[in-house]
């Protein structure tokens, strides 16, 4: 069943064009991943689909009836609502459904008309189309889910990864059937993430998605749509598949072109030759001759990313933490922590929002000091700290002006000396682009820009936070190569798992409340030791502070088999009961009932609903324990 229909769809900016004649459907449950490089049309392409933005032809068709779900990559809310407010405005039709049902079934009884019974039919009817019969328990379950506890927030004091995982929580709470999603992964925690990723791998539902998760990716789509050089190329299959067939497909169209050359030089040699006479024939090999020109001269626009800096040399004292401690009131982000870095270390750091990951950066870098403690940094240390606030310039500054107010020429690792200008074309800046307004880019060229304003500083010590937000998949390929050539020390966060995995060899696991663990391992090797703990209920791990205090040593409450049992119960039950609550509503549309069985039916249908809240309350209590 076809879902969503494209149709011949285009859209150019006076500058550029981003695609043309683009024609591709979706049936239901099909899980789309769309790839393209910065800059290329993805986001536009997904504004077209969910209306915030129009084509300059062509037609978008949605299958009547659906419920369409977006999440923007940057949600826009009014900051003056409290979350609450937010979640009134956003699902005013399911509140007003529910709120419509309760009031239709108040006034049933054994004296009810034939009109009241009508009444109650269309609102149960509504009930159904809206999917409002769970609505509280899993906005609930999605709230808590993705880290938004406080509904009387305001919503213009909630940070950018707030905003997105509450728009997340109210998207996927709304029960779309068709799910459109704009790097979903972004701004959330690697638990969130591999939460979202069985979801989404697990439910019926349709989605279009863009992504550079490639773990993500893999693991959720059954299909790849490439937009490259304003034309679309389908995929069915992972992404290793689609790297596979995309460069079948570019080795195709090179030997085409050569081939093309070849023959063109023959074609040329008659043409300058050709008889006066204009023949039928002689017309018809002319406009050939033409046609092959065309193709000849159509040649394949590949921009290549390189990746290539002086590293400066590294002393043999780097830097130094010896029992640091920060807190900000009752909030602990260190508790007498320590570590010594070695030369060519190269960390991976990962734990829940909010525990201080970021501040743990600023700490090593001395934008901020710690409570106590001690941090000695070796004096030939040059940081590149790469932060998640994003380049911070004049929006109205041109790219070029950007690199030049650092350095006219740099020096790459051969010694090469490039201008500005140079080094801008091997982070895939052209020309036409160099001179343009940083507000002009689009958001994944804004990150590239910004990553050439951290490198080109030759830093011997890299901090990344949240590099892969907004980079697409050719610029993350090529970051990723660097970085595993790259000669200094490494500090990564990150929630792309796979771009952890290649490049960092051991962890520094945030915990909360100060403690930090470190695991000398891949992040996929230290998520299995963790699988192996929860089935043999005890600890995996070494601690990487032997000086801290016993009194803060204390290993966090973990669940008993009793607790265990108990939660796994509950999902049975509440699965039974939401079964039940379906068959009972699909019972109130029988014909013949009498007022006293549709009372009756009801009222059973409230105290399972009742049931399942207070299940759910006491399974989300025990959830805590498992994460």
């Amino acid at each position: 069943m076809n879902y969503l229909a494209v149709e011949k769809l285009s859209k150019n900016f006076p500058e550029h064009q981003l695609f043309d004649d683009l024609t591709f459907g979706l049936d239901r449950g099909d899980k789309v991943a769309l790839i393209a490089n910065n800059g290329a049309g993805k986001s536009t392409l997904i504004r077209i689909l969910s209306g915030a933005d129009v084509p300059d032809s062509g037609t978008v068709k949605f299958k009547d009836g659906i419920r369409v779900g977006i999440l923007e990559q940057d949600p826009s809310f009014n900051p003056i609502l409290t979350v609450n407010q937010l979640i009134e405005e956003v699902h005013a039709e399911v509140k007003e459904a529910i709120h419509h049902y309760e009031s239709v079934l108040e006034k049933q009884s054994a004296r009810s008309t034939p009109e009241d019974l009508e009444a109650l039919e269309k609102a149960t009817a509504k009930m159904d189309l809206l999917h409002a019969w769970d609505y509280d328990r899993a906005l609930k379950i999605y709230l808590s889910r993705f880290g938004i506890h406080d509904r009387e927030a305001v919503v213009g004091d909630l940070s950018g990864g707030q905003r997105k995982r509450l728009a997340l929580a109210i998207t996927l709470s709304n029960n779309p059937d068709f799910l459109i999603l704009d790097e979903p992964t972004n701004h959330l925690d690697i638990e969130m993430i591999e939460w979202l990723e069985k979801y989404l791998d697990q439910s019926n539902l349709t989605l279009f998605m863009v992504t550079h998760d490639r773990y993500f990716l893999d693991t959720v789509c059954n299909q790849i749509l490439e937009l490259h050089n304003g034309n679309l190329y389908r995929h069915k299959g992972n992404y290793a598949y689609f790297l596979e067939k995309r460069a079948e497909r570019e080795a195709i169209f090179d030997r085409e072109i050569e081939k093309a050359n070849s023959m063109l030089k023959r074609e040329l040699e008659w043409m300058r030759r050709m008889p006066q006479a204009r023949t039928t024939k002689a017309k018809s090999r002319i406009d050939a001759f033409y046609a092959l020109e065309d193709k000849a001269s159509n040649k394949r626009i590949d921009p290549k990313l390189t990746l290539d800096v002086k590293v400066t040399r590294m002393g043999g004292k780097i830097l130094e933490m010896k029992q640091v401690s920060k807190s900000y009131g009752d909030l602990n982000i260190l508790k007498k922590f320590t570590y010594t870095f070695k030369k060519g270390d190269r960390v991976g750091i990962v734990g829940k929002n909010g525990v201080g990951k970021s501040t743990f950066l600023n700490l090593i870098t001395g934008s901020e000091k710690p409570d106590s403690g001690k941090i000695n940094l070796g004096e030939t240390v040059v940081f590149g700290y790469y932060t998640q606030k994003g380049i911070q310039v004049a929006s109205e500054k041109r790219v070029i002006d950007v690199v030049k107010d650092i350095a006219e020429y740099l020096t790459l690792s051969n010694g090469v000396k490039l201008s500005a200008s140079q080094f801008l074309e091997h982070f895939m800046f052209p020309p036409e682009t160099q001179y343009k307004p940083v507000e002009k880019l689009s958001g994944g060229e804004q990150r590239r820009l910004y990553l050439l304003t951290v490198l080109i500083k030759n830093p011997n010590f890299l901090i990344l936070d949240e590099p892969t937000n907004d980079l697409d998949l050719l610029t993350l390929n090529k970051l990723e190569a660097f970085l595993m050539n790259y000669s200094g020390c490494l500090i990564l966060v990150s929630h792309d798992r796979y771009f952890m995995d290649k490049l960092v060899d051991h962890l520094f696991v945030f915990e909360g409340d100060g403690q930090i663990k470190d695991y000398n391992s891949t992040y996929t090797e230290y998520r299995l030791q963790q699988s192996a703990a929860i089935v043999e209920d005890k600890p995996a791990t070494r601690e990487s502070t032997p000086e801290k205090p016993a009194q803060n040593q204390a290993a966090p409450r973990r669940y008993t088999n009793k607790e265990k049992n108990e939660f796994r119960k509950l999902e049975r039950e509440i699965e039974q009961l939401e079964k039940d609550v379906k068959k009972l509503e699909s019972s109130l549309n029988e014909a013949g009932l009498t007022m006293e069985k549709i009372n009756e039916i009801s009222q059973t249908i409230g105290n399972h609903m009742q049931q399942i809240d207070e299940k759910t309350e006491r399974w989300m209590e025990l959830s805590e324990l498992f994460e």
